[in-house]
Order: C-alpha cells, then structure tokens, then sequence
C-alpha cells in the first residue's frame, strides 16, 4: 500500500473541474475528473455555460461548481485515495471570473455540516448565483470607462499590467453593481474563481493570490496595492470602503506559497482528510500553466489550440495595451508576460481544408505540411532583400490587432519600405498561404515579445535576443512542420521542445505548488525546488531547432514588415490599433 505526503491540485476551468495528487517526487498517483456537460446533474449547461445572447453574457452557475466538488471528491474515494496522506492544497481557476457571498454565505461557509454536501448547503450562500465567464462580452460601456478613468489604455496597462477587456474582474463589478443593484448590495466579500476554490477547502473566504488579481484591472503592480481611481470608478463612489471591505483589500499575500490556514473540519470528518493539510494559495490558470515545469526566464510556452497564447516569465515589466502583465505567481522580482490571440488553429485548418478536396482522416495535416515545408520563408527568392510575403489570417474578429474577421495578403519590400496588393502571378491561393499563415502567427508573438528577451548568459557570443527555450503545447505542438517553423521564426537558444503533460497543465501546476508550499527549504524558489524534482525526460521532447543564424535574422527584417500591414489593415478599418 502506498505510503507518504500527496499534494492536491485542482484546475477549475469553463468545461470541467480536474484533480491531480502528485507525490513528494511529482509523480501523479491519482488524477480525477468533473465534465460539466456530461457528469452534471439539474444545469443545462452547454460546454460549461450558460449564455444570453440578446447582452453577450457568458456565465456558469455556481451551485454547479459545488457539485463538482462533491463529486471529485467521491471520485477519489472510490479510486481509494487516502485523504489523510494529503499535506497540502491548491487550485487554479478561469481568470477573471467573479463570486459574490452573501452574509449568510460568508457564514454558511464556516459552520458547514459533515453529513450533507457543499451543494446542499452552500447552494444559497451567494448574493449573485452566477459566475461570469471569461468569454462574457457584456461590458463594453464599462471597458470604456476604465480606458477612460486614467486618461488613456496605455495608462491603464501601465498600473493594472492590461487595458481593459470585457472579461476582466472590475469592469464585470462595475456592471453587475448597476445592472444587480440589489444583489451588490448584498454582497459581503467577492471571490475570482481562484480564490473560490481556496475559500471552499478553507472554510472561509480566501485572499485573492499575488498574479490572479492582476486580471481585475484594479490592481496596481508595481505599487502592490488597489487602485482607489479605479476602485472609486468601480464603486460608483470616492468613498470605496465598502468596496475594499468586499475585495477583503488587505489580504493579498505576497507570498504564492503562503499558509492561508488548515483544511475545514468539515473535510476532516466527512472524507478524512488530516486536521494539519495546509491550504496554499490557488492562482489563475493562465499562471498556474508556467508552474507545470520548472519555466526559467527566457523560456517561453506557446500554446497551439483553438487559441493561441503565449506565456513568457521575465523580470522586466513593460507594459502594452496589446499584450498582459501580472505578477508571476511564485517569484517575487518575476511577471508573467501573456498574449492572447482568438486565432489559432481554427485559422491554419481552414487553410488546410482549401489546399485539398478531401482531408486524409489518417494525416489529414500532409498536404498543408508538405505545402508549408517546401515554401522558402517568407516566400522570398533565395536573395534575402527580395520582397516578402506577409498575410493576417483572421477567420474571427482578432484581438491583437484589433480586427474584424478577414484575411489581408500583401508584398512587402524593405527598400524602398512599401506594400502593394499581391496578383495572382506574385501569390498562389492557397499554396502560399501554408507557410504565410504559420509565419505570421509566430511572427506577431516575436514582434510584441522582442522587448523583452536578451542573449542568454552563457549562449553562444553575439547571439541575438531570443527566448532559451520554445515549449509547444496544445494540439498543433505535434505538427513537426509547425514546431520547424517556430523555431525559426522565434529562435530558441536551446531548440523547441514539447511540454506533454496532456491537458493536465494547470491542475499539475497547483498541485506543485502546493508541494513547494509545504516542502520548501528556507528561502527555496519554486523553480529551483521543483527542477530538483521534475523529471524533464518523462514530460519534454526536443522536435525542432530553434536559432537558425541567417533565417532567423531574415525573420527579424519581416517584423517591420508585420507591423505595416497591422497598420495598413487598421486604417482601412478607421482604426488606429
């Protein structure tokens, strides 16, 4: 029978709620699963939500996270988990996603009783039944008013590490304290996803962690403290008291791994967790992502999904309307640095699907790689000052740049700087547009990260500024013509590698956390406790040079050109970003 410490962490996202329990060594002994379409009981949910189309509203009731909780929990029972080997807790959670307690609720969530569920007794504990979801886009008045309150977006996202965004947690108060007069008033304390998770395994409601509540729009980073503009304009009100009194304003732990208390009795008695197991701080899944390996600055992970997001640690903090900021979630002196782009996949398999009749169900990806691989980049002559092929690829509107749905091609030439129209001598469609689409995606990360990365220490001299390493993950990270293609656009001292942890990121993430909280030494950082520990060869793979001397400073030459067709693009929406 197994014996030793286990490590709980959870990953509370829109579809599912996911359990891991990780060994002292980080090895998974136990993982567990709540599909909200399929294992729900009494929510006709679909994929996790609920929606008002007629205002854009994307929201998830929360008495169904509550049975999600039960349920996980008698999941890992029946899979004969001992509780009382479990020395510690933590989660992650949606970003931005908002809960509201009652009075009653605040109190309901002290005093819970042993011999009946979360669901039975904490259904009516929330002044506000509904949580919003981060595709919620019903707050365009007040995203307007937040760009606005500080005088422009780039000062928002130079205090609050973003500009305003629907989803984002102040801007969704702000509507629900107009819209929902009643139920804010009768809001005691409001929660993000994250520190929900935490405040059901604490038994009263937890602090926000350090790197979620950069996702509010109210935090001031670099001060480490709220924002009173933004809080009054929050408000409704200078006076921001109650406000502050409902954010529990003085509690935001600097500290990722910071003892927020026991596990509730009601856990104890009810599934015979021991009294001691310490509930660490749950972060948001975006950050919780970079804490699923040892991620060393300049290590960069991107993610190929339906989306695509890139997630970077570095100690500089640079600000920019286009792209978010926010305190990394272990390391103090470190940010997280995060692009979001609605287009990803969806984009490159509609290319894929134009370039053939049929798809082969086997390696329905051949003909689009073949295609990508055999185009020289950028689509240029072998001499490198021939004009270039730069496309945008848009089959949804776009939020970096911000763009309606479409697709834009254009031949750019260095010298003279200029863009013209391409014919169908100078462009083949769809041909072309294999590597054009991946190139352009790549590029756009590299033009919005150059900033930030440097030669790495101990790299070859003179190199040029890049990231050490490029992790794939998602479903494209599989694709080796893509994963070649990354490397040469974005470099990578030390190649590009897959991170397969399946789609574990987050929930793994927490739960080794929740191992640095209770194991570190003094003093000990996450990165350096869990490479210690981690086991590279189990979860990495390299598939890709990364730095290519020559390809990958012509590279460098097409991110001006990249930025001239944003701009051009832009303008013929009556745009200026």
């Amino acid at each position: 029978m197994a014996t030793g410490p286990l490590y709980l962490g959870f990953d509370l996202s829109t579809q599912q709620l996911k359990g891991l329990a990780v060994t002292s060594s980080l090895r998974v002994e136990h993982e567990a699963k709540f599909d909200f379409d399929e294992d729900s009981k009494g929510f006709n949910v679909k994929k996790g939500v609920l929606t008002n189309e007629a205002s854009n509203e994307v929201f998830a009731p929360l008495a169904l996270w509550l049975q999600a909780i039960d349920v996980i929990l008698q999941r890992f029972q029946a899979q004969e988990l001992d509780f009382s080997r479990v020395r510690g807790i933590s989660g992650a959670g949606m970003q931005h996603g908002s809960v509201y307690f009652s009075e009653e609720g605040v109190e309901a969530l002290r005093h819970l009783d042993s011999t009946k569920s979360l669901q039975q007794q904490l259904t009516g504990a929330f002044s506000h039944p509904f949580s919003p979801n981060w595709q919620d886009a019903s707050t365009q008045e007040q995203c307007d008013a937040f760009d606005n309150c500080l005088g422009h977006e780039s000062r928002l996202a130079d205090i609050t590490g973003s500009k305003a965004h629907h989803r984002f947690t102040g801007p969704q108060i702000m509507r629900l304290r107009t819209k929902y007069a009643e139920r804010y008033a009768k809001t005691a304390r409001i929660s993000l996803v994250s520190s929900f998770l935490a405040s059901i395994f604490l038994g009263k409601v937890a602090p926000f962690d350090i790197s979620d509540v950069c996702g509010m729009n109210l935090w001031d980073i670099k001060a480490g403290a709220w924002n009173e503009e933004l809080l009054s304009l929050t408000a409704g009100s200078t006076d921001t008291g109650d406000l502050k009194r409902k954010l529990g304003a003085a509690e935001v732990p600097e500290d990722g791994g910071a003892f927020l208390g026991n596990i509730h009795p009601y856990f104890v008695e009810r599934f015979k967790f021991d009294s001691s197991c310490m509930i660490a701080p749950s972060t948001g899944d975006n950050p919780s992502t970079i804490l699923a390996l040892p991620l060393r600055p300049l290590d960069a992970i991107v993610s190929l999904g339906t989306s695509t997001t890139f997630l970077m640690s570095t100690p500089h903090y640079k600000p920019d309307p286009a792209v978010h900021f926010m305190n990394h979630p272990t390391t103090p002196g470190l940010y997280m640095f995060m692009l979001c782009y609605k287009n990803g996949g969806l984009a490159r398999e509609q290319i894929r699907d134009s370039l053939t009749q049929s798809v082969d169900p086997l390696d329905p990806w051949q003909k689009f790689n073949d295609t990508a691989s055999s185009t020289p980049p950028l689509g240029q002559s072998s001499d490198p000052s021939s004009p270039m092929k730069i496309g945008l690829y848009f089959p949804r509107p776009e939020i970096v740049p911000n763009v309606r749905a479409g697709i834009w091609r254009y031949i750019y030439k260095s010298r003279p700087h200029s863009l013209m129209a391409p014919s169908s001598d100078t462009w083949s469609v769809p041909q072309d547009d294999a590597r054009a689409i991946v190139e352009s995606q790549f590029l756009s990360l590299r033009l919005r990260s150059q900033d930030l990365v440097e030669s790495p220490s101990g790299s070859i001299a003179h190199l040029p500024a890049q990231p050490r390493r490029i992790y794939l993950v998602g479903g494209a990270s599989r694709n080796l013509a893509i994963a070649k293609i990354a490397g040469e656009v974005l470099g990578g001292v030390e190649g590009v590698y897959r991170l397969d942890v399946g789609e574990n990121a987050c929930a793994l993430g927490a739960a080794y956390k929740a191992t640095w909280a209770v194991e570190r030494g003094r003093g000990e950082t996450f990165e350096n406790f869990i490479s210690g520990r981690w086991r590279e060869e189990e979860f990495v793979k390299k598939i890709a040079t990364g730095y290519q001397e020559g390809i990958f400073e012509r590279y460098g030459g097409a991110l001006e050109g990249l930025d001239f067709v944003e701009k051009e693009v832009l303008k013929g929406e009556g745009k200026t970003q």
